[in-house]
């Protein structure tokens, strides 16, 4: 059996290594604007990938998902911020699954 202290610190290393290998690495500005462009484009990308299967699969149904991602893309488009973009979606899901007969 493994030590879970040692589990700890492998993981512990692992993490800080790739946070500090890329700062270490790189000194000064990247001038490859492709390299440049996927770094800062990286995060959403992640995000993205992250958060939208748990929208649809937190609903009841994949369409008062949908709905509210929807409703979320429109009002972050339209510049709201976090809260009322959250408030929105979280209303047009209640809307769409209690127009559904789901609540």
């Amino acid at each position: 059996m493994i030590d879970p202290w040692l589990a700890v610190a492998v993981m512990f290393v692992v993490t800080y290594a790739l946070r500090a290998l890329p700062l270490l690495l790189v000194r000064g500005e990247l001038r490859n604007r492709r390299l440049r462009t996927f770094l800062e484009f990286t995060p959403y990308a992640v995000l993205t990938a992250m958060t939208l299967p748990a929208v649809v699969h937190a609903t009841a149904n994949w369409y008062s998902g949908a709905a509210g991602m929807a409703a979320a893309v429109l009002l972050a488009w339209r510049g709201m911020s976090l809260m009322p973009v959250a408030m929105g979606t979280a209303a047009t899901v209640w809307v769409v699954e209690m127009a559904a007969g789901l609540l």
